[in-house]
């Protein structure tokens, strides 16, 4: 039986064109759709197309569907000339779109309705499609899996079945989280590494040697039980040398002048991470450095500028040459946000006004962001502030401001430790 089901690939691009090759190259020529007439002439061993997916349905047993979005597959699935039009009883679709789950429940259930098999299926590495070379991460029944599965084994190099419908594209997502959110790491590591003068390659090379199979990346989760629970003993041996590197980092970000967002959410999260429910007894706060004196007029300069926007501020400027940061310090912070005639608050307040009409969300969230740090303005307030200025500057201005405000906030909540209900 698994060397007569026919099988079938709509959409011949990186994917699905490789995959197509694969499977010629397997034995199993497939038929072939795309909105491309010529898409299959420099694949190699794989037929010209067919005139639409519904073609395809009428002469193949699985059908994999390799679009780009979820309106492509409502479409090739669903559509005028869709597989479902032509689909004889057995056939099977194997979607290799990542699309979001309320759509692949959505082509399952419009499967089902056919009598036709579904299988969500997440694909990587996308260019190794043509090399038999991707993984193929399944979910939908059992029975579905095992239908295709000689199908899929000839063209991926491993099948894995996550479970039930969905299941593999949330896999498949999941995936996409620790492959994005570890370059944006790598992309703040290397911010710090190039500011210290560091050549980027050499990081590269450290953490090639260092763990050459990529261990370290996975090693929380293969710390884990099957449940996910990180035992309390592991988590508490870690803590110490997780807050302590990532508090180096910390600094070193703020000596260089270097954002590091992911590094500062990593070190508020620390304790979240490791699963330890009870928070340590906070330490007292130190008591607030003296303002310097206001005829040292830069160090004044600077203990303003923090005051406005909030601690750590001033290091990108401290000990800067350029003449407009020095005025900035030096005028600006000192001689007029030091002034006694209003209080920071309502110059922060005027300074957002004008922030606001200029548009610039960035501009608007480093001024918010002093809001909240400082503890002059609540995020309520912050909203209405957003409601108000609305009114005067235009609605369109003020989606810059909702925007910055918006990031502040988001910002500020996530530096926050989490509450005794949060962590319950």
């Amino acid at each position: 039986m698994s060397d007569t089901l026919r099988a079938g690939v709509i959409g011949l691009g990186m994917i699905g064109g490789g995959v197509a090759v694969s499977l010629a190259r397997s034995g199993r020529v497939p038929m072939v759709y795309d909105v491309r007439p010529g898409a299959a002439a420099d694949l190699t061993g794989v037929p010209d197309p067919l005139g639409s997916p519904a073609e395809v349905a009428g002469v193949c047993d699985v059908v994999m569907v390799a679009v780009v979005n979820a309106d492509q597959a409502r479409d090739v699935i669903g559509g005028e000339d869709g597989l479902l039009r032509a689909a004889r009883p057995g056939l099977t679709v194997v979607l290799l779109a990542t699309v979001a789950l309320p759509v692949v429940n959505e082509l399952a259930a419009l499967c089902a309705e056919h009598g036709v098999g579904f299988l969500d299926c997440g694909v990587t590495p996308g260019d190794k499609a043509a090399e038999n070379g991707m993984i193929a991460i399944l979910g939908g029944e059992q029975q579905t899996v095992d239908m295709a599965l000689p199908v899929l084994e000839d063209w991926a190099k491993k099948v894995v079945h996550c479970g039930p419908s969905g299941a593999g594209m949330a896999t498949k997502i999941a995936r996409n989280v620790v492959t994005y959110g570890s370059w944006r790491t790598v992309a703040e590591a290397a911010a710090m590494a190039r500011t210290a003068g560091v050549d980027s390659a050499r990081l590269a090379e450290v953490i090639d040697a260092a763990d050459p199979d990529g261990r370290t990346l996975l090693q929380l989760l293969r710390m884990q039980d099957a449940d996910g629970v990180l035992p309390e003993a592991v988590g508490g041996r870690i803590e110490p040398l997780m807050t302590k590197d990532l508090d180096a980092a910390r600094d070193l970000a703020a000596a260089l002048g270097v954002q590091a967002p992911l590094v500062e959410a990593v070190r508020t999260q620390a304790r979240r991470t490791l699963q330890l429910d009870a928070e340590p007894a906070p330490a007292p706060a130190p008591a607030p450095a003296p303002a310097p004196a206001k005829d040292d007029v830069h160090a004044y300069g600077l203990h303003m500028m923090d005051r406005a926007y909030g601690p750590g501020f001033s290091a990108v400027v401290q000990d800067s040459s350029d003449p407009y940061s020095a005025d900035t310090v030096d005028y600006l912070f000192a001689r007029v946000w030091g002034r006694e005639g209003l209080s920071v608050r309502d110059r922060r307040l005027l300074t957002l006004g004008v922030a606001a009409t200029v548009g610039q969300p960035d501009i608007v969230q480093i001024i918010a962001n002093g809001a909240l740090v400082n503890n002059d303005l609540s995020a309520d307030q912050l909203r209405e502030a957003v409601l108000h200025l609305a009114v005067y500057t235009g609605w369109c201005k003020a989606a810059a401001i909702h925007t910055g405000v918006t990031a502040a906030i988001d910002a500020h909540t996530a530096a926050q430790p989490p509450t005794a209900q949060e962590q319950k």
